[in-house]
Protein backbone atom coordinates (compact mmCIF):
# COMPACT_ATOMS: atom_id res chain seq x y z
CA UNK A 1 0.00 0.00 0.00
CA UNK A 2 1.18 2.86 -0.75
CA UNK A 3 0.90 6.93 -0.06
CA UNK A 4 -1.88 7.43 -1.94
CA UNK A 5 -3.79 4.87 -1.27
CA UNK A 6 -3.95 6.64 2.29
CA UNK A 7 -5.84 9.68 0.64
CA UNK A 8 -9.30 10.32 1.38
CA UNK A 9 -11.96 10.34 -1.50
CA UNK A 10 -14.19 12.73 -1.38
CA UNK A 11 -17.94 11.66 0.16
CA UNK A 12 -15.96 8.44 1.23
CA UNK A 13 -18.14 5.80 2.76
CA UNK A 14 -17.46 2.31 4.85
CA UNK A 15 -19.20 -0.56 4.77
CA UNK A 16 -17.76 -2.32 8.55
CA UNK A 17 -18.17 -5.00 10.70
CA UNK A 18 -18.91 -3.47 14.36
CA UNK A 19 -19.06 -5.60 17.37
CA UNK A 20 -19.21 -3.17 19.98
CA UNK A 21 -17.62 0.14 21.12
CA UNK A 22 -15.93 2.82 19.21
CA UNK A 23 -13.45 1.42 17.52
CA UNK A 24 -13.71 -0.26 14.24
CA UNK A 25 -11.10 -2.33 12.14
CA UNK A 26 -10.65 -3.12 9.29
CA UNK A 27 -7.12 -5.26 7.74
CA UNK A 28 -5.46 -1.70 6.89
CA UNK A 29 -7.09 0.82 9.59
CA UNK A 30 -8.12 1.77 12.43
CA UNK A 31 -11.06 4.00 13.09
CA UNK A 32 -13.31 5.95 16.17
CA UNK A 33 -16.96 6.46 15.99
CA UNK A 34 -18.15 9.94 16.57
CA UNK A 35 -21.69 10.56 17.65
CA UNK A 36 -24.58 7.89 17.77
CA UNK A 37 -23.46 4.42 17.91
CA UNK A 38 -25.39 1.39 16.07
CA UNK A 39 -28.29 -0.21 17.96
CA UNK A 40 -26.99 -3.97 16.98
CA UNK A 41 -23.96 -5.29 15.90
CA UNK A 42 -23.41 -6.01 12.37
CA UNK A 43 -22.59 -4.49 9.14
CA UNK A 44 -23.18 -0.93 9.46
CA UNK A 45 -22.46 2.31 6.69
CA UNK A 46 -20.17 5.02 7.91
CA UNK A 47 -18.88 8.29 5.75
CA UNK A 48 -15.14 8.99 6.58
CA UNK A 49 -12.99 11.74 7.98
CA UNK A 50 -9.93 10.66 8.09
CA UNK A 51 -9.73 8.00 11.00
CA UNK A 52 -13.08 9.40 12.09
CA UNK A 53 -16.28 7.48 11.75
CA UNK A 54 -19.97 8.79 11.61
CA UNK A 55 -22.54 6.25 11.46
CA UNK A 56 -24.81 6.93 8.37
CA UNK A 57 -28.93 6.84 8.50
CA UNK A 58 -31.45 6.44 5.82
CA UNK A 59 -31.44 7.38 2.39
CA UNK A 60 -27.39 8.38 3.05
CA UNK A 61 -26.98 4.97 4.36
CA UNK A 62 -29.18 2.71 1.25
CA UNK A 63 -26.43 4.64 -1.41
CA UNK A 64 -23.50 3.68 0.47
CA UNK A 65 -24.73 -0.07 0.69
CA UNK A 66 -25.57 0.33 -2.91
CA UNK A 67 -21.99 1.67 -3.83
CA UNK A 68 -20.61 -1.00 -2.03
CA UNK A 69 -22.35 -3.60 -3.08
CA UNK A 70 -22.42 -5.60 -0.36
CA UNK A 71 -20.09 -6.03 2.96
CA UNK A 72 -16.29 -5.80 1.28
CA UNK A 73 -13.20 -6.25 3.15
CA UNK A 74 -13.22 -9.87 4.22
CA UNK A 75 -9.75 -11.37 4.35
CA UNK A 76 -8.71 -14.98 6.38
CA UNK A 77 -11.21 -16.98 4.96
CA UNK A 78 -12.57 -20.32 6.22
CA UNK A 79 -15.00 -22.71 5.32
CA UNK A 80 -16.67 -24.74 7.52
CA UNK A 81 -20.53 -25.83 8.90
CA UNK A 82 -21.93 -23.36 11.34
CA UNK A 83 -23.82 -25.04 14.42
CA UNK A 84 -25.83 -22.35 16.47
CA UNK A 85 -23.39 -19.21 16.35
CA UNK A 86 -20.22 -21.27 15.93
CA UNK A 87 -18.29 -22.61 12.95
CA UNK A 88 -16.91 -25.98 13.13
CA UNK A 89 -14.23 -25.39 10.57
CA UNK A 90 -12.87 -27.98 7.72
CA UNK A 91 -9.58 -28.52 10.11
CA UNK A 92 -11.05 -29.53 12.80
CA UNK A 93 -10.15 -33.16 13.69
CA UNK A 94 -13.09 -35.81 14.03
CA UNK A 95 -14.34 -35.71 17.99
CA UNK A 96 -16.80 -38.09 19.69
CA UNK A 97 -17.37 -36.29 22.72
CA UNK A 98 -19.29 -33.00 21.40
CA UNK A 99 -17.91 -30.91 23.86
CA UNK A 100 -14.49 -31.24 22.48
CA UNK A 101 -15.88 -30.47 19.13
CA UNK A 102 -17.17 -26.93 21.31
CA UNK A 103 -14.00 -26.28 22.37
CA UNK A 104 -12.67 -26.67 18.86
CA UNK A 105 -15.06 -24.16 17.18
CA UNK A 106 -15.14 -20.77 16.90
CA UNK A 107 -17.94 -18.35 17.38
CA UNK A 108 -19.02 -16.50 13.63
CA UNK A 109 -20.61 -13.21 13.78
CA UNK A 110 -23.89 -11.93 12.18
CA UNK A 111 -24.53 -15.70 10.89
CA UNK A 112 -27.86 -15.48 8.02
CA UNK A 113 -31.41 -15.66 9.04
CA UNK A 114 -33.28 -18.78 8.31
CA UNK A 115 -29.73 -21.04 7.64
CA UNK A 116 -30.42 -24.61 7.77
CA UNK A 117 -28.75 -26.79 9.39
CA UNK A 118 -25.32 -28.78 7.69
CA UNK A 119 -25.29 -26.15 5.14
CA UNK A 120 -21.40 -25.26 4.19
CA UNK A 121 -20.55 -21.27 4.52
CA UNK A 122 -17.51 -19.72 3.85
CA UNK A 123 -16.38 -16.91 6.77
CA UNK A 124 -13.53 -14.23 7.08
CA UNK A 125 -12.25 -11.56 8.96
CA UNK A 126 -11.96 -7.86 9.09
CA UNK A 127 -8.82 -7.71 10.35
CA UNK A 128 -6.05 -10.60 11.10
CA UNK A 129 -7.15 -12.61 14.74
CA UNK A 130 -10.41 -10.60 14.41
CA UNK A 131 -14.00 -12.17 14.95
CA UNK A 132 -14.46 -14.48 12.57
CA UNK A 133 -17.37 -13.35 10.04
CA UNK A 134 -20.00 -15.10 7.99
CA UNK A 135 -19.85 -14.02 4.46
CA UNK A 136 -22.27 -16.36 2.50
CA UNK A 137 -22.93 -20.22 1.72
CA UNK A 138 -20.56 -22.31 -0.01
CA UNK A 139 -20.59 -25.33 -2.37
CA UNK A 140 -21.87 -28.74 -0.94
CA UNK A 141 -19.71 -31.41 -0.95
CA UNK A 142 -22.75 -34.04 -1.47
CA UNK A 143 -23.54 -35.90 1.91
CA UNK A 144 -25.02 -32.74 3.55
CA UNK A 145 -29.03 -33.27 2.75
CA UNK A 146 -27.96 -37.46 3.67
CA UNK A 147 -26.44 -35.81 7.20
CA UNK A 148 -29.61 -33.89 7.50
CA UNK A 149 -31.84 -36.87 6.74
CA UNK A 150 -30.20 -39.02 9.33
CA UNK A 151 -30.80 -36.00 12.28
CA UNK A 152 -34.18 -35.17 11.67
CA UNK A 153 -34.80 -39.29 11.81
CA UNK A 154 -32.70 -38.72 15.48
CA UNK A 155 -29.89 -41.29 14.10
CA UNK A 156 -27.22 -40.94 16.62
CA UNK A 157 -24.15 -41.48 13.79
CA UNK A 158 -23.54 -40.70 10.27
CA UNK A 159 -20.87 -43.85 10.15
CA UNK A 160 -23.76 -45.29 7.42
CA UNK A 161 -23.56 -42.33 5.15
CA UNK A 162 -20.39 -42.13 3.02
CA UNK A 163 -18.35 -38.96 2.03
CA UNK A 164 -18.60 -37.40 5.16
CA UNK A 165 -15.63 -34.99 6.39
CA UNK A 166 -14.42 -34.72 10.00
CA UNK A 167 -16.07 -31.05 10.25
CA UNK A 168 -19.89 -32.24 8.85
CA UNK A 169 -19.39 -35.28 11.37
CA UNK A 170 -18.18 -33.25 14.41
CA UNK A 171 -21.04 -30.74 12.65
CA UNK A 172 -23.80 -33.72 13.12
CA UNK A 173 -22.63 -34.74 16.68
CA UNK A 174 -22.84 -31.22 17.71
CA UNK A 175 -26.43 -30.78 16.36
CA UNK A 176 -27.44 -33.95 18.45
CA UNK A 177 -25.88 -32.85 21.80
CA UNK A 178 -27.45 -29.87 21.24
CA UNK A 179 -31.02 -31.27 20.64
CA UNK A 180 -30.81 -33.67 23.58
CA UNK A 181 -29.60 -30.86 25.89
CA UNK A 182 -32.86 -28.87 24.55
CA UNK A 183 -35.14 -31.92 25.46
CA UNK A 184 -33.53 -31.99 28.39
CA UNK A 185 -33.93 -28.65 29.47
CA UNK A 186 -37.73 -28.75 28.10
CA UNK A 187 -37.97 -32.00 30.80
CA UNK A 188 -36.64 -29.96 33.18
CA UNK A 189 -38.58 -26.85 32.78
CA UNK A 190 -41.68 -29.10 32.64
CA UNK A 191 -40.86 -31.15 35.89
CA UNK A 192 -40.17 -27.74 37.80
CA UNK A 193 -43.78 -25.95 36.29
CA UNK A 194 -45.60 -29.26 37.67
CA UNK A 195 -44.05 -29.04 40.63
CA UNK A 196 -44.97 -25.68 41.18
CA UNK A 197 -48.56 -25.96 39.95
CA UNK A 198 -48.55 -28.87 42.74
CA UNK A 199 -47.38 -26.73 45.35
CA UNK A 200 -49.84 -24.05 44.67
CA UNK A 201 -52.53 -25.74 44.58
CA UNK A 202 -51.15 -27.76 47.70
CA UNK A 203 -50.98 -24.39 49.18
CA UNK A 204 -54.43 -22.95 48.45
CA UNK A 205 -56.12 -26.55 49.69
CA UNK A 206 -54.22 -25.94 52.60
CA UNK A 207 -55.08 -22.61 52.68
CA UNK A 208 -59.10 -23.42 52.25
CA UNK A 209 -58.94 -26.01 55.26
CA UNK A 210 -57.39 -23.62 57.35
CA UNK A 211 -60.26 -21.38 56.96
CA UNK A 212 -62.50 -24.45 57.31
CA UNK A 213 -60.44 -26.02 60.83
CA UNK A 214 -63.16 -23.83 63.06
CA UNK A 215 -65.93 -26.63 62.47
CA UNK A 216 -65.47 -30.26 62.55
CA UNK A 217 -65.81 -31.11 59.06
CA UNK A 218 -63.09 -28.84 58.03
CA UNK A 219 -60.70 -30.58 60.42
CA UNK A 220 -61.82 -34.09 59.21
CA UNK A 221 -60.99 -32.72 55.38
CA UNK A 222 -57.95 -31.23 56.71
CA UNK A 223 -56.65 -34.36 58.31
CA UNK A 224 -56.55 -36.38 55.42
CA UNK A 225 -54.30 -33.81 53.96
CA UNK A 226 -52.21 -32.26 56.90
CA UNK A 227 -53.12 -34.60 60.14
CA UNK A 228 -50.57 -32.35 61.75
CA UNK A 229 -52.65 -29.40 61.37
CA UNK A 230 -56.06 -30.96 62.18
CA UNK A 231 -55.05 -32.77 65.18
CA UNK A 232 -53.65 -29.20 66.71
CA UNK A 233 -56.58 -27.89 65.54
CA UNK A 234 -58.92 -30.68 67.27
CA UNK A 235 -56.84 -30.60 70.48
CA UNK A 236 -56.76 -26.66 70.81
CA UNK A 237 -60.69 -26.85 71.06
CA UNK A 238 -60.17 -28.76 74.30
CA UNK A 239 -57.04 -26.42 75.65
CA UNK A 240 -54.24 -28.98 74.77
CA UNK A 241 -51.47 -28.67 73.19
CA UNK A 242 -50.10 -31.02 70.34
CA UNK A 243 -46.60 -31.81 70.82
CA UNK A 244 -45.73 -34.64 68.37
CA UNK A 245 -47.62 -37.25 65.75
CA UNK A 246 -46.68 -40.49 64.28
CA UNK A 247 -48.08 -43.36 62.28
CA UNK A 248 -49.07 -46.19 64.51
CA UNK A 249 -48.62 -49.67 63.82
CA UNK A 250 -52.36 -50.14 63.45
CA UNK A 251 -54.11 -49.25 59.60
CA UNK A 252 -55.43 -45.71 59.38
CA UNK A 253 -54.06 -45.00 62.65
CA UNK A 254 -51.85 -42.23 64.61
CA UNK A 255 -50.40 -41.99 67.66
CA UNK A 256 -50.70 -38.36 69.13
CA UNK A 257 -48.62 -36.72 71.85
CA UNK A 258 -50.58 -33.39 73.88
CA UNK A 259 -50.05 -31.80 76.59
CA UNK A 260 -52.56 -30.26 78.74
CA UNK A 261 -52.42 -29.21 82.24
CA UNK A 262 -48.52 -29.13 82.59
CA UNK A 263 -49.02 -32.81 82.25
CA UNK A 264 -48.07 -34.88 78.60
CA UNK A 265 -50.64 -37.64 77.36
CA UNK A 266 -50.87 -40.04 74.81
CA UNK A 267 -53.38 -41.69 72.81
CA UNK A 268 -54.57 -42.93 69.22
CA UNK A 269 -57.06 -41.98 67.15
CA UNK A 270 -57.55 -42.76 63.54
CA UNK A 271 -56.07 -40.41 60.81
CA UNK A 272 -59.27 -39.58 59.09
CA UNK A 273 -61.82 -39.00 61.46
CA UNK A 274 -60.04 -38.34 64.28
CA UNK A 275 -62.13 -40.39 66.54
CA UNK A 276 -59.95 -42.06 69.49
CA UNK A 277 -58.95 -45.72 69.07
CA UNK A 278 -56.97 -45.63 72.57
CA UNK A 279 -57.78 -42.73 75.06
CA UNK A 280 -54.71 -43.71 77.19
CA UNK A 281 -56.26 -43.35 80.04
CA UNK A 282 -59.05 -45.31 81.68
CA UNK A 283 -62.54 -45.06 80.01
CA UNK A 284 -64.25 -47.89 81.63
CA UNK A 285 -67.50 -48.08 82.66
CA UNK A 286 -66.74 -50.00 86.18
CA UNK A 287 -70.44 -50.63 85.93
CA UNK A 288 -70.72 -52.63 82.41
CA UNK A 289 -67.86 -53.33 81.95
CA UNK A 290 -67.51 -51.46 78.46
CA UNK A 291 -64.94 -49.66 77.31
CA UNK A 292 -65.50 -46.15 76.42
CA UNK A 293 -62.23 -44.93 74.06
CA UNK A 294 -64.39 -44.37 71.04
CA UNK A 295 -67.01 -42.48 72.10
CA UNK A 296 -64.51 -39.48 72.01
CA UNK A 297 -62.69 -37.33 69.63
CA UNK A 298 -59.72 -35.72 69.78
CA UNK A 299 -61.46 -32.27 70.17
CA UNK A 300 -63.50 -34.16 73.56
CA UNK A 301 -60.75 -36.04 74.74
CA UNK A 302 -58.84 -33.28 76.49
CA UNK A 303 -62.20 -32.14 78.64
CA UNK A 304 -62.16 -35.68 79.89
CA UNK A 305 -58.87 -35.81 80.87
CA UNK A 306 -59.22 -32.91 82.77
CA UNK A 307 -62.82 -33.85 84.49
CA UNK A 308 -60.48 -36.98 85.22
CA UNK A 309 -57.89 -35.28 87.18
CA UNK A 310 -60.45 -32.65 89.04
CA UNK A 311 -62.37 -35.69 90.41
CA UNK A 312 -58.97 -37.87 91.38
CA UNK A 313 -60.00 -40.41 89.00
CA UNK A 314 -57.06 -40.29 86.61
CA UNK A 315 -55.43 -43.62 85.29
CA UNK A 316 -53.22 -43.33 82.93
CA UNK A 317 -52.77 -46.55 80.50
CA UNK A 318 -50.20 -45.04 78.48
CA UNK A 319 -47.00 -43.47 79.74
CA UNK A 320 -44.82 -41.14 78.11
CA UNK A 321 -41.19 -41.31 78.28
CA UNK A 322 -39.37 -38.89 80.30
CA UNK A 323 -42.77 -37.93 82.09
CA UNK A 324 -43.19 -38.61 85.66
CA UNK A 325 -46.14 -39.34 87.20
CA UNK A 326 -47.43 -38.89 90.40
CA UNK A 327 -45.33 -35.87 90.64
CA UNK A 328 -46.38 -32.46 90.31
CA UNK A 329 -42.96 -32.16 88.36
CA UNK A 330 -40.89 -29.78 91.05
CA UNK A 331 -40.21 -33.04 93.35
CA UNK A 332 -43.20 -33.19 94.85
CA UNK A 333 -46.23 -35.66 94.59
CA UNK A 334 -49.54 -34.93 93.19
CA UNK A 335 -52.25 -36.52 94.62
CA UNK A 336 -54.67 -35.34 91.83
CA UNK A 337 -52.93 -38.02 89.71
CA UNK A 338 -53.39 -41.87 89.89
CA UNK A 339 -51.53 -43.88 87.61
CA UNK A 340 -52.67 -47.70 86.80
CA UNK A 341 -50.65 -49.78 84.42
CA UNK A 342 -52.31 -52.69 82.52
Amino acid sequence: MGWKDLLQKEDETLIAAWFGGREVRTHSRTFTIEGKLPAEFGWHPFSVNGSRLTLLKGEKAGEAFDKHDGPPGLKYHTVGYVVGDRLVKDDVASFDDPLKVLAASEPVWFVEDGLDRFVRVRAGRSFENGPLVYECMDMPLGPEDDVRAAFLDKKSSTSDISGVIPSLDAAFRMEVWRRDEADKQRAEAARIRREAEEKAALLERRKQIAEQLGDGAGRRAAAKLDFGEAAKAALAIGGAELLDHRKSVNKNEMVVTFRIANRRFECACTADTLRITDAGICLVDHRSGEKGDTYFTLESLPAVVMQAQREGKLFVFRHIQGETYGDDGHGGGNDDYDDYDE
